[in-house]
């Protein structure tokens, strides 16, 4: 049914959705973003699924965009780079208003999108030796379609910290940061995200949805205003002179002008 994705649900009623693009680290592409948007409608409709793990297989967690997505974008009019940006907008909202528990089990490095991804979780467990970056404006981008999820994760203090420097960091600051709840030698991750799981099996999943809602309703508004706010905000930069000298430098692969 999915080319760059896999569900696996068990008799508990715990679904896995795994990023399944090792070769490419698991970079989203325009099809893994549509593919995601379905399966959280999917398993977000589905009375037998109790949990949801998102992971990634492979290395990495999610390297952020793909590049030959990204590529691509260079040669898009704004309208339809527009239409791109809106695919990880209305992806990221689905895994954040799902009606169920999402426990994010981060095994390996997470940039850009992948980053979002792991503020779109309930909770995130992460291995101890993974790195984390927002690296958008290296390429003289913003990191806008997952500024919303990012800055509701962190709080704006925390996100000013990496928000546009693009700097790497490590597993443990990324738990002072607030993106995992908690790091774990890769061996115990397994069992560090079991221990996240086991709790939603014995409460009521109505209730649990409810109660899901209602924190988000209380906290930070995520609404199409402020998606559509993002898209613009991305599609200016794109259009951009350092956008043009940051990603045309990457694929030349030398250091842009202001490096």
């Amino acid at each position: 049914m999915f080319e760059t994705i896999t569900i696996e649900t068990d008799a508990r009623g715990v679904a896995t959705l795994t990023l399944n693009r090792p070769e490419k680290h698991n970079a989203m592409s325009g099809k893994m973003l549509e593919e995601l948007t379905s399966a959280a409608l999917q398993l977000g409709q589905d009375d037998s699924v109790r949990v949801v793990i998102l992971t990634g297989e492979g290395k990495s967690f999610c390297a952020g965009g793909d590049l030959g997505w990204m590529r691509a974008q260079r040669d898009m009019d704004p309208e339809t780079r527009g239409k791109e940006a809106r695919k990880l907008a209305e992806m990221l909202q689905a895994l954040n208003t799902l009606p169920k528990p999402l426990i994010g089990r981060v095994q390996g490095n997470a940039f850009g999108g992948g980053v979002g991804m792991a503020s779109v979780c309930d909770v995130a467990v992460g291995a101890d030796h993974l790195t984390m970056g927002l690296t958008e404006t290296r390429l003289g981008l913003i990191p806008a379609t997952i500024g919303p999820y990012v800055l509701s994760r962190m709080g704006e203090a925390m996100a000013r910290r990496v928000f546009m420097s693009a700097r790497l960091f490590k597993a443990p600051e990324a738990v002072t940061l607030g993106l995992l709840a908690r790091i774990v030698p890769s061996n115990d991750l397994d069992a560090a995200v079991e221990a996240e799981v086991l709790p939603y099996l014995s409460v009521a999943p109505g209730a649990v949805a409810s109660a899901k809602a209602l924190t988000r309703a209380l906290g930070p508004k995520i609404d199409d205003e402020i998606i559509d706010m993002t898209i613009q905000a991305l599609v200016s930069r794109w259009e951009s002179d350092e956008a043009e000298e940051g990603i045309g430098a990457f694929f030349d692969k030398r250091k842009p002008s202001w490096a």
